[in-house]
């Protein structure tokens, strides 16, 4: 597939997913024949909109097979697995999106398309959340003291205070992954172009079928004038007689 076609796709998708096509969207993903580790991480967007948790995952597990390094990849996992109630896994997805996060406190996806931020706080009450499923409230709470006092994770640590279970952070639905907006611009301009050299050549070709037919109706015209003259003239000579 023409990175051109990949692009148009790409772009039609987060177009519906704008509009909330959850749907639309994937029809579109789905026409991409070698899709990458972000049109991957989008096709699982709109699986966990639409309720699909499996096919989520599986999208999520594509995702990271194509880039291994995608903390944010691994974050969102760890959410839909203690959906599944899959609480082991869950919680090896945020040490490893803590291990990809290299001791940064935050990693901002703009440059890739993605304008969400993701804070290692945000990791850390992930895994508490996975260890609070599991029984494992002490734990829970050892692991987000780590934030440093965060106030964000305040109200997690009130939660397992009462033995209540915080709730798993995400990526929002309505963050996903874009191309470029300048790649999209040269393609709609390409596209243009396109079809206005379309347009042009076939406005070229009916005006020379007008034109051959208009020749063709006047040598028919000029046979049936020629004919009709023959006639005449054969009749008076013949009148003449």
């Amino acid at each position: 597939m023409l990175y051109a076609e990949l692009l148009k796709l790409w772009d039609e998708s987060v177009q519906a997913m704008d509009s909330r096509d959850w749907q639309g969207a994937l029809e579109k993903l789905q026409q991409i024949q070698e899709p990458t580790s972000r049109i991957l991480f989008n096709a699982a967007t709109a699986h966990l909109a639409l309720g699909h948790l499996d096919m989520a995952l599986k999208c999520l597990d594509l995702t990271i097979s194509k880039d291994e390094h995608l903390a944010v990849g691994f974050f969102q996992r760890a959410a839909v697995n203690m959906q599944l109630e899959r609480l082991e896994d869950a919680l090896s997805d945020c040490i490893w999106a803590q291990k990809h996060m290299r001791k940064n406190t935050v990693i901002d996806y703009k440059q890739l398309g993605l304008r969400f931020k993701l804070y290692s706080w945000q990791v850390l009450h992930n895994a508490a959340a996975a260890y609070c499923r599991m029984g494992q409230w002490e734990q829970a709470t050892e692991v987000l003291l780590q934030g440093g006092g965060a106030g964000h994770l305040e109200a997690a640590l009130d939660s397992i205070e009462r033995r209540e279970l915080p709730t798993p952070l995400t990526v929002p639905e309505s963050l996903v992954f874009r191309p470029r907006k300048q790649e999209v611009e040269q393609l709609q301009k390409k596209d243009f172009l396109g079809k206005a050299k379309v347009k042009s050549l076939l406005l070229s070709l009916y005006s020379c079928r007008t034109m051959n037919t208009l020749s063709l109706t006047n040598a028919s015209s000029l046979k049936v004038l020629k004919a009709k003259s023959g006639s005449g003239r054969q009749g008076s000579i013949t009148g003449m007689r």
